[in-house]
């Protein structure tokens, strides 16, 4: 990659990494549904004027029923589970779980298309949910004022995604990244719009809380997109999903700096572990051919991770 691209790779990241941040800050005022509710409304503000301009609003009538399923698998329900998921842990852990995406659409993959695991994924799976149970270890108590309930939300928040990934492949394939990217966030703020005013807060949230959820909204949502098939479009999907194992370097470091969170040694361990799990899932590592001796599913390239619309807990 050029110098320019690893910039804007890394400003990427960055922009992701802060998604959890503005959750932890968003969410205890304005609640998880709401918070994923104005999110995904201010993006689609965004983003609808800017296909209308570039594309036009054709791709939105034709794909409608495949934008509401992966509007809601990929953005609705997702985003409440992380805005719920920051209500009680912090932002370094849910961003490190949340680098489980692409191993959750590995195997859905297998499941949903018979697409073939050979050793080397194997491996990343088994090492990634490995690194799972070493985050969660001493912190998944299900008792009053424990994470497990957050643990587990931000869990099927990423497998969600994975499905999500799979659905836009079989059932989107033929709509372009913009239109796929603004029709799940307009579908996204219509399914979650009843349920964000029946939860609404009581009291009117604090203008530290609202500058969260518009940064969350244009900067998190809306340029990122934008950042992200733009990197698509000149570097390829192999480089641009690196972006993965950059998302929690930021995210660490962003809650460090301003919500003063600290990284422990099983922190770091199970961070590790995931990330390196992830990249053998996805084929950015490979085992010695000798060892990774299962071919690859019809289809399939290795090295190349199926690219969807990402994943935005973010």
């Amino acid at each position: 990659m050029k110098k320019n691209d690893l910039i804007e790779l890394a400003l990427l990241a960055a922009i992701w990494g802060a998604s959890f941040l503005f959750m932890r800050i968003a969410a205890p005022e304005f609640g998880a549904v709401a918070t994923a509710a104005m999110r995904v409304a201010g993006a689609s503000l965004f983003l609808i004027p800017l296909l209308g301009l570039r594309e036009g609003l054709g791709d939105l009538r034709t794909h409608w029923k495949g934008l509401l399923l992966v509007g809601f698998l990929n953005s609705a329900f997702p985003f409440a589970l992380f805005s719920f998921a920051a209500l009680s842990i912090n932002a370094g852990l849910s961003s490190i779980l949340n680098a489980t995406t692409p191993m959750w659409g590995a195997l859905v993959a297998w499941a949903w298309f018979g697409q073939r695991l050979d050793g080397s994924r194997l491996l990343g799976l088994a090492l990634g949910f490995g690194g799972v149970v070493l985050l969660a270890w001493d912190k998944a108590s299900f008792k009053p004022g424990g994470s497990g309930f957050a643990i587990v939300a931000v869990l099927i928040a990423t497998l969600s995604y994975g499905i999500a990934a799979n659905a836009t492949k079989r059932f989107l394939g033929g709509a372009s990244p913009l239109a796929v990217a603004t029709g799940s966030q307009f579908a996204a703020a219509l399914l979650l719009a009843i349920p964000a005013w029946t939860l609404r807060p009581v009291e009117m949230p604090g203008a530290r809380a609202w500058w969260a959820v518009v940064l969350l909204a244009l900067l998190c949502t809306s340029v990122a997109y934008i950042l992200f098939f733009r990197l698509m479009k000149r570097v390829g999907p192999t480089n641009t999903i690196s972006v993965t194992f950059l998302i929690p370097v930021f995210a660490l470091l962003w809650g460090w700096l301003f919500l003063g969170e600290t990284l422990n040694g099983s922190m770091a361990a199970g961070c590790l572990v995931v990330l390196l799990g992830t990249a053998l899932a996805v084929g950015v590592l490979k085992l010695p051919s000798r060892v990774a001796t299962t071919p690859p599913g019809p289809g399939a390239t290795p090295g190349t991770p199926p690219v969807t619309p990402p994943p935005t807990p973010r």
